[in-house]
């Protein structure tokens, strides 16, 4: 059975997660792909500001397709997450809680899970057309002429996820690959 998480992330909800656990995600996240992220970064490294307060906050990794008339937003799967991972220790640091993506995260981002005490949820891949139903509102809030890898506020309900990386060190791709092998 899914769990039922709101957004923003708590810190007792985070502590109650576990790699393999199956979630329905309600509230706010914030999508960012590798552009955003490049232009986040480079901001940080200028002393500047974000466009978004990361603290507590859950950042997608999406580029959602184009709305047809009566959609709230096109199709909307998961991108890899490892493009991002140079970028990632650093949000976390800065406050950010939770990433949604698919695919595997290196070792320092998932080190910096453990140290910063956050989550990496998978999205399942090649369901974008499902998954842009739990997307009931979306809002370009930040650079704009990036089209769209833009950064967009999204408001969610039942969202499908799993659990990959917990703040106990819990891989569910390691346990995944351990369990087919035995």
């Amino acid at each position: 059975m899914a769990k039922n998480i709101t957004l923003p992330l708590e810190r007792e909800t985070i502590k109650d997660l576990r790699a393999g656990d199956r979630v329905h995600l309600s509230g706010t996240v914030y999508t960012a792909r590798d552009a955003a992220h490049k232009r986040m970064f480079e901001t940080i490294e200028q002393g500047g500001d974000l466009p978004i307060d990361i603290q507590g906050q859950v950042i997608y990794y999406v580029g959602p397709t184009p709305a047809k008339p009566g959609q709230v937003i096109g199709s909307a799967g998961p991108t890899t997450s490892g493009r991002m991972d140079k970028y990632t220790p650093k949000l976390l640091e800065m406050g950010l809680k939770g990433m949604i993506g698919k695919g595997y995260r290196n070792e320092e981002v998932k080190q910096a899970i453990i140290e910063q005490e956050a989550v990496y949820f998978a999205a399942v891949g090649g369901s974008a057309a499902l998954i842009s139903k739990a997307i009931k509102e979306v809002e370009v809030i930040a650079y704009a002429d990036l089209a769209t890898e833009a950064i967009r506020k999204m408001t969610i309900e039942h969202f499908p996820a799993i659990v990959i990386h917990d703040i106990y060190g819990g891989d569910q791709y390691e346990a995944g690959v351990k369990q087919f092998k035995e």
